[in-house]
């Protein structure tokens, strides 16, 4: 089985519009399908610089002079690009969720496919496991996070469940979250369970604000027409990076000057956001929740753009 099959890759190689001797970042490195791309259209004075967190990416890294992998998570972006001397780079890419490594790994707890422990840390050096978001969380608390991140329609039902059951035993293992959910969900199986899932994922690795610190780390480091590309898979991230593109901020508020010239840092590439293909999603099943948003960094963010 492949660690993981890159999604829309022409579409993102393409939307990077590398130039072969520029600074490159793909900050989901996970197998290295993106950056063995991006590192073809490089040339010898070319540079890409691949982040990623999980210890199991470190296996995919290629043996190439330009390349520099960084074990970090992506939200230190700027602390990593300063450290080697990098003010500003030329594209940045984001492929973001869970590699099929990941949910085919039994032990990393992101599939409820697998028994093995609650875990889903996307970082393994992490405390915090989503077995813990279940033991210590109050009720509201877990109310709050699967109707944020999960649009759970029960949470209520879900929380107070989950509170009683480890009032009689920790819950520790798959099984015994898959049998409570199986107890507490409403309609489709597969689509509840994914909705608990993401919401467990989201609070564990705090995807959501991770993803609004790089947003912003990317717009200070991109060079003018640097090009911004992001494949998200969820609504609430697909959401965010609507907001940056069109704003600069997570609010999506777009500000004015004195003289009411509007600020806007990115020129859309994408007219809207892209999907794949009904020819890839057959080939790769994980492709049918992709969203492609990408963009155009414009240093003095004046735009026509309505």
């Amino acid at each position: 089985m492949e660690y993981h099959v890159p999604v829309m890759l022409e579409e993102c190689i393409q939307g990077l519009n590398i130039k072969p001797d520029g600074i490159y970042v793909d900050v989901t490195f996970g197998a290295g399908g993106h950056s063995r791309s991006i590192l073809k259209s490089l040339n010898a004075k070319g540079r890409l610089l691949g982040f990623d967190q999980d210890d199991d990416a470190i296996e995919n890294v290629p043996n190439d002079d330009r390349f520099t992998f960084v074990k970090a998570n992506f939200k230190f972006l700027d602390r990593y690009l300063d450290y080697y001397g990098i003010k500003k780079v030329d594209g940045i890419l984001a492929d973001l969720g869970v590699s099929s490594h990941q949910l085919d790994e039994g032990s990393r707890g992101f599939s409820f496919r697998f028994e093995g422990p609650i875990d889903m840390r996307m970082n393994r050096f992490v405390k915090q496991t989503a077995a813990d978001v279940l033991n210590t969380y109050s009720e509201s608390h877990l109310v709050e996070v699967f109707s944020k991140y999960g649009q759970v329609r029960n949470s209520k039902t879900l929380a107070g469940n989950i509170v009683e059951e480890r009032n009689q035993i920790p819950l520790t293992s798959m099984g015994q979250l898959t049998e409570l959910l199986d107890k507490s969900r409403r309609g489709e199986r597969a689509k509840y369970f994914a909705q608990v899932f993401q919401a467990l994922r989201v609070e564990v690795n705090q995807e959501l604000e991770v993803l609004a610190d790089f947003l912003r780390h990317a717009t200070d480091y991109l060079n003018h027409q640097g090009r911004l590309v992001v494949m998200s898979y969820h609504s609430l991230e697909d959401k965010l990076v609507k907001s940056f593109m069109k704003s600069g901020n997570a609010h999506g508020k777009v500000f004015q000057d004195d003289y009411g010239k509007i600020f806007r840092p990115y020129k859309m590439i994408t007219k809207g956001v892209v999907m794949a293909s009904d020819e890839e999603i057959k080939r790769n099943n994980r492709a049918r929740s992709a969203r492609l948003r990408i963009a155009e960094r414009r240093i003095d963010g004046n735009s026509s753009n309505k």
